[in-house]
This record gives C-alpha cells, sequence and structure tokens, in this order.
C-alpha cells in the first residue's frame, strides 16, 4: 500500500518517529519544548531575520498542539507557554530602559522581562485554546493560522494595543517579501507568513500524497510572495523631488539627555551637526524627539539661536515639550522652526507610551512614569496631516505612533510623506531599534509615502514608497545624513484604501477551512 509506513521514505518515517516522541513528552517538558519554540520563532524578526526559525517554531508547536488538543486546559498552557517564550526573547530589550536609571527603576524590571511578557502570552494562550477544537492536522493547521492571526490583532488594539513583534515582522527583513503589506497590511502579512510556517507540520502523519503536497504549499506561499514583490520592485520607478532633507542623529546617552548640566553640550552637539558641510540644496534640517529639552515656545532667545542651523528658505522640525498657556501639563511635540526663529506649525503626540511617558489609573498606582518628570504627557487630538512653509504635506509621527498599522496617516487628507522623530537611547545595543526602524519601513509599503526617521539615538534614515532603504545613520553611531524626498506612489496600495478589509477576509477564509477541514475528518472518523 503506497500510504503504508514502509511505503514511505525514510525522512517521513523519521518525522514521523520524531512527532511520537515529541508528544509523549511529559506535561512540564512539552510545555519547555513550546517555551522554546516561542523563543526559536522571534529569530525569524529583525535584526535576525532569519525566517527558517518561524517555521521551526510554529512546525513544533502544531505538533504539541496536536498532542494535546482533547485538554482544553493543556492547551491553554501550550499557547501560553510559547507566547511567553515569544515575547519574552522577543521583547527583552525593554528592560533596558529600567536601567538607565536603575537606582529609581531596577525594582520594575521583572514587571518588564517576566510580567509583560506574561501577560501578552494571554492572547496566544486564548488563540492556542480555540485551535483545539479543530479535528484532523489540516484543520488545526488552518485553525492556529486563524485564531493567532486574530490573537496578533486583538493584541494591537486592546488597552491602547502594542502591535510590535507582529508575525508579519517575520517577513519584514526581505524588501521583496515586505511588498505583500501593500495589500493586505502587515496583519495579512501576518497570516501568510504563520500559514508558510504552520503547513510543515502536515509532513507528519498522512500518505504519501498528502505530505508532499503540504510542503509544497509552503514553499510555494513563501515563494509566489517573493516573486510578487521581485515584480513590483523591478517595475518600480525611483522618482525623487527636489526637497533636500539632512537627519541629525547626536547619539548622546539617555541618562544625559535631560541634565541641565549637559543641555547646552547637547543642543551644540545637534547644532554643529546640523551646519557641518551642508550642502545648498538641503533646505531642511529634522532633529529627534525631544531634542531641544526645553519650552521653545516660551524662549524667545533659544529660538534665535537655533535659527541659526536652520537654512536658508527651510525648516527645523525638532522634538521638544510643549504647553499651552496657563496649563501645565506638557505634550511631546514636533515644532517647525523658520530662519527667523518662528515657529510655524506643531504636531502634538496622540498615541503616548503607558507607564513611559504617563500612568494609567495614577490615582490607583503611586508609581513615576519612566521619562523624566513627575507629571505626566497629555495627548494630543491625534494624527493629521501638517502642512508647513516649503514642505510637502506631511504626517508628522513621535516615537512609537508609527507602529500602529492604519493609524500613521490621515486618509482623507493624504499626505506625501511620513516624518517620524524617535529616541531609542533607552535600549542601547539591542534588537529594538532594529525592530522600531522595521516597523517604520512596514508603514511605507502600507501607505505609498516615503518616511523620514530622526533618532536621537537608534537608527535614523529615510526609505522610498516600497520601502527600500534609501540612507541610514547607523545606531549608536553620531553623524547626519543628507537625501532628496523620494517621491509618493501616484496611486496608493490597496492596504491604503481598504485598510483590515482584506485581511478580514482573508481570516475569515482561513477559519472557514479550519471549520470544514474539521468536519471532513469527523465524518470519516465515523465507521
Amino acid at each position: 500500500m503506497p500510504n503504508s509506513p514502509a511505503a514511505l521514505p525514510a525522512a517521513f518515517r523519521a518525522v514521523d518517529l520524531a512527532v511520537a516522541r515529541l508528544q509523549q513528552l511529559s506535561s512540564w517538558r512539552r510545555y519547555a519544548v513550546a517555551f522554546g519554540s516561542g523563543g526559536l520563532a522571534t529569530l525569524s524578526l529583525p535584526p535576525v531575520d532569519f525566517l527558517l526559525a518561524l517555521i521551526l517554531g510554529m512546525t513544533g508547536f502544531v505538533w504539541l498542539l496536536e498532542g494535546v488538543r482533547d485538554r482544553r486546559r493543556a492547551c491553554f498552557a501550550l499557547g501560553w507557554w510559547f507566547g511567553f517564550g515569544y515575547f519574552a526573547f522577543g521583547l527583552y530589550w525593554i528592560g533596558n530602559a529600567l536601567l538607565v536609571f536603575g537606582e529609581k527603576h531596577a525594582w520594575m524590571l521583572p514587571i518588564a522581562t517576566v510580567g509583560l511578557p506574561g501577560f501578552l502570552a494571554l492572547f496566544t494562550a486564548v488563540a492556542s485554546l480555540v485551535a483545539g477544537f479543530a479535528r484532523g492536522r489540516i484543520a488545526l493547521i488552518f485553525a492556529v493560522v486563524a485564531s493567532f492571526s486574530a490573537a496578533d490583532w486583538l493584541r494591537g488594539h486592546v488597552l491602547t494595543g502594542l502591535p510590535w513583534n507582529l508575525f508579519g515582522h517575520a517577513w519584514s527583513g526581505p524588501d521583496a517579501l515586505l511588498q505583500s503589506a501593500s495589500i493586505y497590511g502587515i496583519y495579512g502579512l501576518g497570516l501568510w507568513a504563520l500559514l508558510s510556517a504552520a503547513l510543515p507540520a502536515g509532513l507528519s502523519g498522512g500518505g504519501f500524497l498528502g505530505r508532499l503536497a503540504c510542503g509544497i504549499a509552503a514553499a510555494t506561499l513563501i515563494f509566489l510572495h517573493i516573486g510578487y514583490g521581485s515584480f513590483r520592485l523591478n517595475t518600480a520607478a525611483s522618482p525623487v523631488t527636489d526637497l533636500g532633507f539632512r537627519l541629525v542623529q547626536a547619539n548622546i546617552p539617555q541618562r544625559e539627555k535631560w541634565a541641565l548640566k549637559y543641555r547646552a553640550r547637547n543642543i551644540t552637539a545637534h547644532y554643529q551637526l546640523s551646519r557641518e558641510d551642508r550642502p545648498d540644496w538641503v533646505r531642511h534640517v529634522i532633529w529627534p524627539e525631544m531634542a531641544a529639552t526645553l519650552y521653545l515656545a516660551e524662549d524667545t532667545q533659544a529660538r534665535q539661536v537655533l535659527a541659526g542651523a536652520v537654512p536658508q528658505g527651510g525648516l527645523l522640525l525638532t522634538g521638544a515639550p510643549r504647553r499651552e498657556a496657563g496649563i501645565q501639563v506638557s505634550h511631546n511635540s514636533i515644532l517647525a522652526l523658520d530662519e527667523a526663529g518662528e515657529i510655524v506649525g506643531h504636531y502634538d503626540k496622540a498615541h503616548l507610551v503607558p507607564f513611559g511617558e504617563y500612568i494609567p489609573f495614577a490615582s490607583w498606582l503611586p508609581i513615576e512614569k519612566i521619562t523624566d518628570g513627575v507629571i505626566g504627557y497629555r495627548p494630543g487630538p491625534g494624527v493629521r496631516t501638517v502642512r508647513l512653509p516649503g514642505l510637502p504635506a506631511m504626517s508628522l509621527l513621535v516615537c512609537y505612533e508609527v507602529i500602529f498599522p492604519g493609524a500613521a496617516v490621515d486618509r482623507n487628507d493624504r499626505p506625501a510623506a511620513i516624518i517620524n522623530l524617535t529616541n531609542d537611547a533607552w535600549y542601547g545595543i539591542s534588537a529594538g531599534p532594529h525592530q522600531h526602524f522595521a516597523n517604520a519601513r512596514v508603514r511605507a509599503v502600507e501607505e505609498g509615502v516615503p518616511l523620514v526617521r530622526s533618532a536621537y539615538t537608534g537608527i535614523s534614515g529615510a526609505v522610498d514608497s516600497y520601502g527600500r532603504i534609501v540612507g541610514t545613520i547607523p545606531l549608536n553611531q553620531k553623524g547626519y545624513f543628507d537625501f532628496r524626498l523620494p517621491e509618493p506612489l501616484v496611486v496608493p496600495p490597496v492596504y491604503a484604501r481598504f485598510g483590515d478589509i482584506l485581511f478580514a477576509a482573508l481570516l475569515l477564509v482561513c477559519g472557514l477551512a479550519a471549520i470544514s477541514a474539521s468536519r471532513m475528518h469527523g465524518r470519516k472518523a465515523v465507521p
């Protein structure tokens, strides 16, 4: 018989044996493997971008889940341990922020490195519980993909959301794979990444043709997306405007950023980098988040000094605190300063970082926020298109506002570019700044507009409307980067026009496939 174990190639028999041993593990060993599988999957994320790691991690998880799917508590626990490994290894760098002022914040280290991953793992735990109701290997694969994709979307929206290290970011490294984000966004990209990573679980169990079909389908999904991305890039024009920009990255340690004794030195560093060997075609200079650590709107003398960094007829865009008359609570803002030292526009950050810029339930939690100052920042009115003298319409974003899909631009007033000011000095030499920059690249592809990013230290740079890197200032390096702004796409991408609707349709199809395959398996099981 062609489907008998003896007729299968030795490689398939070896896989079957390995899966059988995996599913016979004791509970604590099973959870340890799930934890390791989640940790392994993070190697597919920036800066490593090792795609095979997600395939190995998800395939192993599906096999583990298959072995316990009749036990609901075990399904939940298995998903939690997988998620705990994924988030503990993927977000380890958050702990670095608490060590910058370790004398005040080190006590929160267990909360950031254990508590946060443990909470986020609840999303994968519930997803695993739901997927466990599927019957049959193929049904289980589709159920895992659908439930984990839905969990990703929920994680990006619940409690202000944290769409960091979504499964779609496993495909964000290669330019070609990233292009599909223009169609269905990062959540849709994650669904396809999960499906291609989970399908190899079908290499165990069943007949030879069925196993072969699962392997071929997984490879085909990846190569189809690479093919589409390659075609899109090969047929893409690369026009640039006449607008010249200079990005400045002064690479100043976070511990010295707000210290009064270093204020003059820090601002002078940005000032000098703004003027050094600047070509005549550069008309605008961009400083990072909170580069001006004083209330510029209230300090005429300081504005007059900084005006010396502004090119003739151009602007200086800098991060700075801003407060309204009679109100002591500040905004984390972007200010536009002209050559006369006048502020000609501003944007106030709307999506603030919990515990970093404000304390949720402050009356119940008597703790200080991580950033300087006792009083939290006040959020702005939200994303909007800003028009400044000498510049096209811009969407201005501060720090991690750039990580939110579908919320980077005002789609009723489409901008020509996104400018993102940030500060990754909190995270040292870690994966965090690389992941942050990768998030920014995805927004450019989704919206079809170039993105400009200036970091206090981190990775500053510019990407075009296809997410291709124009140039960067590397992590922990002092310097500047001059470039001409790329053109936005004339026709907005599919995602820019329809948002997550196509992802929702894919999710529905995947869920229906899981239900259908599960019912078919049930009928076959009935004698």
